[in-house]
């Protein structure tokens, strides 16, 4: 008779099967995506002159800061979700789930906002291959990509990464064959002759532009995280997750540089600034024309949309994790904290970021991509950006003994230079945007999501309606990166060979080894 019993990976919650190379490969799809493709002439805008590659270098600078405290926190804190499992454990002393459901409240509208910008640069760019398309045509398109987009992620995470690398070796194509044909037809006067006063630091307009560009430049490198938020299906994470991480900004650094560089060789920079011009809209394929003719540039702009579509696909991947713990332990809706009962992936978080990819693209349709931008990044940083700087620090504070397989390097001063990173781009929010004012609507959101925290926390009974609960799970866990080691919402990876045992000083045993109150999915005992 056949075996009919449920698989291990059926009987638990997600499985660590993604390994360095496919982290590494689904952060740079996400960072690279249709960004600098569409972000370009918008950086120059804000510069006023091909001095804008300082936007691009000012970006990587922040990144690669902000990415070192993505390294350790997520290291040693590898759950699903990523910032919420951080802002978790570092803030639960004194505000119980407040931070948490915050950053919750907040990446249900930021990140699928963030993937709304890509398929945005996705019509735009179908744009050059069909130019009689009118603005319902494009917007049908759009939306018809996004349910494509949740098609493909509705299966294991697995086959998912599998092609996610496959799609990553269409990026790299995509952006070299635009480089090259950049430096094929690079004229170095084009791209390093500066207007009257471009380098005046003592001009308020400088530091205005600055802002505006280091704005755009971290939106480009956004995605360095995405598998950070799939801490818990990822292979040792302790290892893999600060590799990924630096190894997708470092290389995403270098290819943005290229691309900048040597379109501003190619292209005047003055065409950008012409909204009916290719230059303005479709920059790459611009480049293409000029350099191989429209034969070629038509190609690779079928490659770019590939390229667009993997970051949004890779970017809903990562954030449909997000609300999944947090429903878990009762401060997000709860059906968001059921998994697929098959496929092992959150079905509602998915679908529930796919509605709202949909409503973002055509708000960015009938307004304007660099606002859309500012907005979505102010509300970023008041809650998940700054937060997170502080979480470190208060982390090593309040549990020395956290297992930590990676440590901040050269700590604090990545911290600090996050820190003053995001303060500029939140100060000078308003004066980047004007009339559309991001700084009082990030409040305002922050301020809904208080009420709406205090409204959930005394329909739960949790602080300050209950109890303040202090979990400290992951640090009397035993090392993620050990042989057998899980921590809660996760199953031991199977793949390699390993048994698991509940009692081999794991974080969370099987559900039988918990009681009879444990989750069924994960095997950690019921919260009273």
């Amino acid at each position: 008779m056949a075996d009919t019993d449920p698989s291990p990976d059926e009987r638990v919650g997600f499985v660590r099967r993604i390994g360095l190379f496919q982290a590494t490969a689904i952060n740079m799809s996400q960072m690279c995506g249709i960004g600098p493709f569409v972000t370009i002439p918008l950086m120059v805008a804000a510069f006023g002159g091909p001095q804008a590659v300082i936007g691009f270098v000012a970006g990587a600078v922040l990144a690669l800061a902000d990415g070192l405290i993505w390294a350790e926190l997520g290291a040693s804190l590898p759950g699903a979700g990523g910032s919420y499992v951080y802002l978790r454990q570092a803030f639960q002393y004194r505000t119980g789930k407040l931070m948490p459901f915050l950053f919750v409240w907040t990446a249900m509208l930021f990140i699928p906002l963030g993937m709304s910008t890509g398929v945005i640069g996705f019509v735009q760019y179908l744009g050059y291959l069909w130019p009689e398309m009118g603005q319902t045509q494009g917007d049908l398109t759009g939306l018809a990509v996004i349910a494509l987009i949740v098609v493909v992620l509705w299966r294991r995470v697995e086959n998912i990464a599998r092609i996610t690398v496959v799609l990553w070796c269409v990026m790299i194509a995509s952006v070299v064959l635009v480089i090259l044909a950049a430096f094929t037809h690079f004229s170095p006067d084009r791209a390093f002759t500066y207007p009257s006063g471009a380098f005046e630091l003592t001009s308020d307009h400088f530091w205005i532009g600055f802002a505006a560009g280091l704005t755009i430049g971290i939106y480009d490198y956004l995605g360095y995280n995405t598998a950070a938020y799939m801490g818990a299906e990822i292979k040792n994470p302790g290892r893999t997750l600060p590799r990924a991480i630096v190894f997708s900004i470092l290389g995403i650094m270098a290819i943005y540089l290229l691309l900048q560089i040597g379109t501003l060789g190619v292209i005047d920079w003055k065409q950008m600034l012409d909204p009916g011009s290719t230059a303005s809209s479709s920059v790459a394929s611009a480049v293409l024309e000029e350099a191989w003719g429209k034969g070629p540039a038509r190609t690779v702009t079928v490659l770019i949309l590939v390229t667009a579509v993997a970051s949004v696909l890779t970017g809903l991947l990562g954030g449909s994790r997000v609300p999944y713990d947090a429903a878990r332990e009762k401060v997000f809706f709860r059906p968001f904290g059921r998994l697929h009962p098959r496929h092992r992936f959150p079905a509602l978080g998915l679908a529930a970021m796919g509605v709202i990819t949909g409503a973002g693209f055509l708000i960015g349709r009938h307004t304007d991509l660099a606002t859309l931008i500012q907005l979505l990044t102010s509300v970023m940083v008041i809650v998940q950006a700054l937060a997170q700087v502080v979480a470190v620090s208060v982390l090593r504070r309040r549990q020395p003994d956290l297992p930590r397989p990676y440590r901040m390097w050269l700590y604090p001063l990545p911290s600090l230079v996050a820190l003053v990173g995001w303060l500029v781009i939140y100060g000078y929010a308003d004066r980047n945007s004007p009339g559309r004012h991001p700084i009082e609507w990030s409040l305002a959101w922050v301020g809904a999501g208080c009420v709406a925290f205090v409204l959930w926390s005394r329909y739960e009974k949790v602080w300050p309606f209950g109890p303040r609960e202090i979990s400290e799970e992951y640090r009397h866990g035993a090392d993620p990166d050990a042989a057998h080691a899980t921590v809660p919402g996760t199953a031991p990876d199977l793949t390699a060979g390993a048994v698991p045992d509940a009692r081999s000083g794991t974080a969370a045993g099987t559900a039988a080894d918990a009681g009879p109150d444990a989750d069924p999915d994960t095997g950690v005992p019921a919260e009273r």
